[in-house]
């Protein structure tokens, strides 16, 4: 009985991947220039700076920036960069950073201006006894999905996020789509799917590096919310996980000054099919997930690789390489909300008859900028509505117009990736 609920759960797991890659035929190369440009630099100020360890100087990655007293937020990118845009009528609203393992610092929009480097401190206090009373594992995990009506949001609420994903062919980019999309985030208390629109979007594809074969995303900004697993728990967690999974604890931690659980899993040693392992962390007080960091077992790649390959040129073998998965949660008034998610893939592509193989890796990303409570209940009209299937780097959009994003809060993009832009651009100029 076990084993067959097992199985149904892996055919989740299964429809899930499938909305991530496929590999189709040749296409020829071509830009796809912009289609909706908004340019409105009046109504906001702009604030860039980085965000680094006080101690060691290293960056902070996807650290949290939020104004306080609103939902607008950003997190910082990979070298630990961010750029916000804040309304001017909110010039006297102070901004909140805040880091898992780290005290948050609390700065104004001019202290802003004059700090280009924000530095945090780590905590260095151990967690009281008091702080931590449960001891077994298998019961805290238990206790956060029975919580889960009681710690996330009830209510319908709409969300702007910013959407961007990344094609690397070995080192240089072959793809870059970005987009802004509005969510109708569903309860986490109802199984209803959330809702998609796209606001804006660009694109830039060069296929000319691509070989013989295209390599896509297929799903989209849909991927970044699957992997929401308080939403969907039974992609990843099911009433069976413990018969799939040890749990064991880690060194707790803190944030926001709250203490927090650290829980390592794995799959057990017996279950021969691929499933995931990471660290789950969860607030000591009201036991919500806060975050969850987490990659798929890729030791028997064959079976692994049935979970991304829709469609690939029959003399390909493709095998994946990386499958790492995040997501976090940001709370206010006492009910935490989707915040951030990344998705980091990677590929082989073995030839018949060729003596070197390719490596393609890919990034997904989205950040909730902005949102708020969907008190009316309206949801994006169907004609509107983004389908599952949608591939966003065939949408036709472009990167002529570097105020492409307006008032739009962004990902501050990599330094590759802005000098990728800034290449684009360039070539558009020519053209």
């Amino acid at each position: 009985m076990v084993k067959n609920r097992i199985f149904q759960d892996k055919k989740s797991l299964t429809t899930l991947f499938l909305t991530f890659v496929f590999i189709v035929g040749f296409h020829p190369f071509s830009y796809a220039l912009d289609t909706h440009i908004q340019n409105d630099t009046i109504g906001f100020n702009t604030y860039k700076g980085k965000v680094i360890d006080s101690k060691t100087k290293k960056e902070l990655i996807f650290a949290t920036l939020i104004v306080n007293e609103t939902n607008i937020s950003t997190v910082t990118n990979t070298q630990g960069e961010f750029l916000l845009k804040i309304p001017k009528k909110y010039k006297d609203h102070k901004i909140t950073i805040s880091f898992l393992g780290y005290t948050s610092k609390v700065l104004s929009q001019s202290d802003l201006i004059n700090k280009k480097t924000i530095k945090l401190e780590t905590y260095i206090e151990e967690l009281s006894e008091v702080e931590i009373l449960i001891k077994d594992v298998n019961s805290l995990i238990s206790k956060v999905f029975k919580k889960k009506g009681d710690n996330y949001s009830e209510e319908l609420t709409t969300m702007t996020a910013f959407y961007r994903e990344t094609i690397k062919k070995r080192r240089s980019y072959v793809s870059l789509s970005e987009a802004v999309v509005e969510i109708n985030k569903q309860s986490y208390t109802n199984s209803k799917k959330d809702i998609l629109q796209l606001y804006k979007s660009r694109k830039n594809t060069d296929y000319s590096k691509l070989d013989t074969v295209v390599f896509k995303l297929r799903g989209g900004p849909f991927n970044t919310l699957f992997i929401d697993i308080m939403k969907n728990p039974t992609l990843i967690f099911t009433e069976d996980m413990f018969e799939i999974y040890d749990f064991s604890f880690d060194k707790s931690t803190k944030i926001d000054n709250r203490p927090i659980y650290v829980v390592n899993f794995k799959q057990k040693a017996y279950e021969k099919d691929p499933f995931f392992y990471g660290k789950l962390y969860i607030d000591a007080q009201s036991f919500a997930l806060t975050n969850a960091k987490f990659s798929l077992n890729l030791e028997d790649q064959e079976k692994a690789s049935k979970y991304f390959i829709v469609k690939k040129p029959r003399k390909a073998k493709v095998n994946p390489i990386e499958a790492t998965y995040q997501i976090d949660y940001r709370e206010k008034n006492g009910k935490w909300y989707y915040g951030y998610s990344r998705i980091q893939l990677g590929f082989k592509i073995n030839w018949d008859k060729k003596l070197f193989n390719t490596v393609y890796h890919t990034t997904i990303e989205m950040a909730v900028t902005d949102w708020e409570k969907n008190l009316s209940n309206k949801l994006i009209k169907s004609k509107d509505r983004l389908k599952s299937s949608v591939i966003i780097s065939d949408e036709a959009s472009g990167f002529s117009d570097p105020e492409f994003w307006g008032e739009y809060n962004v990902i501050e993009p990599e330094k590759p990736i802005e000098n990728a832009i800034k290449k684009i651009q360039k070539q558009l100029k020519k053209t």
